[in-house]
């Protein structure tokens, strides 16, 4: 599949939009971080579409996807959903970091850590 094939089909445009526009507030706090640059002059894309599934946060440069999981991907179904996205997003060649939303709140320090150490150049 080529790059726009994959990435932020206009299916899912609308969807991707609304998502950017109610952040869940520990998006929010690590859009603050992530934004504009912010770490190591990365760029980094809110709420964006691969395959059909729609990442938290994007780095194109680092083909990293950071998900920021609530407790709605602590079921049997949510868990089986990440699992099966996971797989689509690593098969394509990117790096997938998972935090719970309480990481972000309690320990954001090393989640920038964390992400910053999985960026290869």
């Amino acid at each position: 599949m080529t790059h726009n094939k994959i990435h932020n089909r206009k299916p899912l445009k609308g969807f991707r939009k609304q998502l950017r526009n109610n952040l869940t507030p520990a998006e929010a706090t690590l859009w603050k971080v992530l934004q504009n640059k912010q770490l190591e002059g990365r760029k980094f894309r809110r709420q964006h579409s691969i395959g059909k599934y729609i990442a938290d946060f994007y780095c194109p440069s680092e083909k990293l996807v950071i998900e920021l999981d609530g407790a709605g991907h602590f079921t049997p179904e949510g868990e089986a959903h990440d699992l099966k996205r996971d797989s689509f997003i690593k098969e394509l060649g990117i790096t997938v970091l998972r935090y719970e939303n309480r990481d972000v709140y309690n320990n954001l320090e090393a989640v920038l850590d964390e992400i910053r150490s999985n960026f290869k150049h």
